[in-house]
């Protein structure tokens, strides 16, 4: 029993050497690898992913309408096509939810020009149109907002100078972009009236410097993105062929 305390002893020092014992990092080094085709595919991972694959390009192409024409957001200064038909879509496919939750209706749609991601081709619409043309998770909110801070909003529009989608506004500017009307539904914008004005969270949150929507009254949100409407309005429409129109033109003084 004589060789416990050597055990011990020489436990006691190792554990005693282990606390005392400090490791520093001294340099981090990297290198670049390339990847290419001419690195050779792993059968037992491709094999293992090939079926989710499939399973998702079929969900992205599964055909859900059809386009008469390819719409691209340069098609137009102040209104297109594509800009138009995304801001009715969203207005319709939103404000049946909105108006089941608040007993109220949606006033009008702002989106974002830089907020059309790709074109809509012609021929057949597919799953993956839809997530070509807003490939972002942005959500659909209605703000409430009084007339005197529309007013904000459409000085913002009036001075882009671009073709952010609306529907429901509409917007008439001379050559030097001053407003010569504005309205909503038809009627003129009254200052003390609250309006619901469909936007996404991105531009709610100061997106292209539309800070406008800071002053509101209150918000919902919809929790529905802005992505699922067009796939739900799609799939409802079997054919789209928008137009540009007047809803926001420039007109000589």
């Amino acid at each position: 029993m004589t060789f416990k305390p050597l055990f011990f002893g020489l436990f006691l020092l190792f554990f005693i050497g282990c606390k005392e014992t400090h490791f520093y990092l001294s340099k981090i080094e990297g290198k670049q690898i390339s990847i290419s085709d001419s690195i050779a595919t792993n059968n037992e991972i491709e094999a293992f992913i090939k079926p989710y694959r499939n399973h998702i390009n079929n969900d992205l192409d599964s055909v859900l309408a059809y386009s008469v024409d390819t719409y691209t957001k340069t098609d137009g200064d102040f209104n297109t096509a594509i800009g138009n038909f995304m801001a009715d879509a969203a207005f319709e496919e939103a404000n049946p939810i909105f108006k089941s939750r608040t007993g109220k209706n949606i006033d009008m749609v702002l989106l974002n020009h830089g907020g059309i991601r790709s074109i809509i081709s012609k021929g057949n619409i597919t799953t993956r149109t839809a997530f070509e043309l807003m490939p972002f998770e942005n959500t659909l909110l209605a703000v409430e907002m009084k007339g005197t801070q529309i007013d904000s909003l459409v000085a913002y529009l009036s001075e882009a100078k671009k073709a952010h989608p609306i529907s429901k506004l509409k917007l008439v500017i001379d050559t030097n972009f001053n407003v010569i009307e504005a309205t909503i539904n038809g009627k003129d914008i009254e200052d003390e009236k609250t309006y619901y004005v469909l936007t996404n969270d991105y531009l709610y949150n100061g997106g292209d410097n539309m800070t406008f929507f800071k002053r509101n009254r209150g918000v919902h949100d919809l929790n529905y993105k802005v992505r699922y409407a067009l796939i739900d309005h799609f799939k409802k429409v079997d054919t789209i062929s928008p137009i540009r129109d007047d809803r926001f033109i420039q007109i000589s003084n």
